[in-house]
């Protein structure tokens, strides 16, 4: 069970794939002006800009003095797209915090920055079960297979709830994706805790997540609750048989949402 949460020394500046067929991730600081090459190979990737401002020279385009929120917890995201088969060199024009989601591609679409003007915020859920997501790639996006979208969830709220799953190809209804949730916590000593489990309790996990750790889902249903007290983020990046998020509940729980009658007021927590 402890395989499926990883600490961040593990993706600290280099590509970590944990074992998944198409997903793998990096977490990057860089100083102002340090840089770093890169190359994408068989896989296109997003570049979230969690903190700082920088700038992209790359074959797929360049991209001046994009980012602006120094920190997760202070605006939406910028984040760039690169495809398959880029090279190029990022700079750090101010302190950098950069979360690097992958997944391996055969088709090849055209690099995009995206801006905080083109995310698009929604409100889910309701009661303690209220969160923010901001959809940065999502289904509609012009790429392979990489989804991303960010989740707030503020302290005491579940998040991911109903428990749901993505791990059968069945679509309109469900689609097989894997998933990484990757963690911040606005005040550094807290956290969230987070389940994994399939319907028959062959993989039954529940972890304790702190600030700068990851956590893998390779199947099952996984819901998350913030400590009280403490807002959560984390960053969700996405792959697998069909550009959809599609997902089915954990019958045992669907019902909760009709009993949502009104929604968290300290949402949004990010504008």
């Amino acid at each position: 069970m402890n395989d499926l949460l990883i600490p961040p020394e593990r993706f600290a500046n280099r590509i970590d794939d944990f074992g998944f067929a198409l997903l793998a991730f990096e977490n990057r600081k860089l100083a102002a002006g340090g840089t770093f090459q890169f190359a994408t190979g068989a896989r296109e990737v997003g570049i979230v800009l969690l903190g700082g401002v920088c700038s992209v020279r790359s074959s797929a385009g360049e991209f001046p003095s994009f980012g602006k929120r120094p920190n997760v917890f202070a605006g939406l995201p910028y984040t760039l797209y690169l495809p398959v088969g880029t090279e190029g060199e990022l700079t750090a024009e101010t302190g950098c915090d950069l979360a690097l989601c992958f997944s391996r591609a055969e088709e090849r679409h055209p690099a995009r920055l995206v801006s905080p003007a083109d995310v698009r915020v929604e409100i889910r859920g309701g009661g303690n079960a209220t969160r923010q997501i901001n959809h940065i790639l999502g289904p509609d996006f012009p790429a392979h297979r990489l989804l991303v979208c960010e989740v707030f969830t503020p302290g005491g709220n579940w998040s991911s709830y109903p428990p749901h799953k993505h791990d059968v190809h069945n679509p309109p209804d469900e689609v097989d994706l894997e998933e990484i949730y990757y963690y911040r916590i606005e005040r550094p000593e807290g956290y969230a805790i987070q389940q994994v489990y399939t319907g028959d309790r062959r993989l039954d996990a529940t972890l304790t997540v702190r600030d700068g750790e990851l956590v893998l889902v390779p199947e099952g249903y996984h819901p998350v609750v913030a400590a009280h007290g403490y807002n959560v983020y984390y960053l969700n990046a996405l792959a697998g048989s069909a550009r959809s998020m599609a997902a089915s509940d954990d019958p045992e729980f669907a019902w909760v949402r009709q009993t949502w009658t009104n929604r968290d007021p300290r949402l949004p927590l990010v504008k």
